[in-house]
């Protein structure tokens, strides 16, 4: 047989084979799609009427807890903040367990407000749950309605306008920041207010230029020894910080919690290794200290 007797004689090529089934969604993918299905929400909806009447019980006149009777809108104000704090204790804390947790506290103290309310005759928590659905849909009309957006920068200049039309009392940009928040957050808040009508830096070359005009301030003003002139200059500084952290996203109070955290570890870490060499941290010079310190520094960014 000659060669081309043998290359008609040969079987066709396979074909390629098939492109591989997508893989099976991993059990974390799979749970996720169930905790956010209608289903879930429907249980959702079942456990707040739950707690909704948990609360209704341990209020009943007469023979509701003695101490949720006691409890004015007052009485139980600072629980909320304390609530708050400690959700984002454990949203740092990457522990999700822990979240679902002090979420449903916060949740409790939105209950246990609604409830006396209502018993007081104010509102109830029907209400609130209406008028945050209400402003959601409101505030949404590129998604409940026929208005179209470029990006997310247009959605927050769109949720302004409306905002403008519904509280028409307030005239400037900053109105509505709370006074009550810590003043980092509040910094921020004012700085993205003002940063949406344009009143802000380009890029982030003019706020770092910014800090450093504020540092030699706060500099001239400690050379001049005038206390005044040195708060209002400590301010502009710390003002300045938050503008640069607003620039990169980054939350300043969250990054001035890690580093916190980070002084409190090192410092324990001095004590103990100066405990271990027998003597007392008030007994060491600043020098050995700063010794013990600069090595743990070393062996943190060694570890990266």
């Amino acid at each position: 047989m000659n060669s081309s007797s043998k290359s008609a004689s040969r079987k066709p090529a396979r074909k390629s084979a098939r492109p591989a089934a997508p893989r099976a969604k991993s059990a974390a993918a799979k749970k996720a799609v169930a905790l956010a299905s209608p289903a879930a929400r429907r249980r959702g909806v079942e456990q707040l009427a739950r707690l909704l009447d948990i609360m209704a019980r341990l209020r009943r006149p007469g023979d509701g807890c003695p101490w949720d009777l006691e409890q004015t809108l007052d009485t139980i104000k600072p629980n909320l903040i304390e609530e708050a704090y400690e959700a984002l204790d454990a949203m740092e804390s990457g522990n999700r367990a822990h979240l679902t947790e002090e979420l449903g506290d916060l949740l409790l103290q939105i209950v246990f407000q609604s409830q006396i309310a209502a018993q007081e005759g104010s509102f109830n928590f029907a209400d609130v749950a209406r008028g945050i659905s209400e402003k959601l849909i409101r505030r949404h009309p590129h998604i409940f309605g026929d208005v179209q957006v470029a990006d997310s920068k247009e959605v927050l200049r769109n949720w302004d306008a409306i905002k403008k039309t519904e509280k028409k009392a307030r005239i400037s940009a900053l109105d509505g920041v709370p006074k009550h928040v810590p003043p980092l957050h509040r910094a921020c808040q004012l700085q993205k207010r003002a940063a949406r009508v344009n009143f802000d830096w380009s890029d982030i070359s003019g706020v770092f230029k910014k800090l450093e005009e504020e540092i030699g301030e706060l500099k001239d003003a400690i050379a001049r020894k005038n206390r005044k002139h040195v708060v209002e200059e400590l301010g502009d500084l710390l003002f300045s910080v938050v503008n640069v952290a607003r620039f990169v996203k980054v939350d300043p109070a969250y990054a001035l919690e890690l580093t916190n955290a980070k002084f409190i570890r090192r410092f324990q870490i001095v004590e103990d290794a100066v405990v271990a060499s027998g003597r007392r941290m008030k007994d060491c010079t600043l020098a050995e200290l700063d010794a013990i310190w600069d090595k743990i520094r070393a062996a943190d960014k060694k570890r990266g």
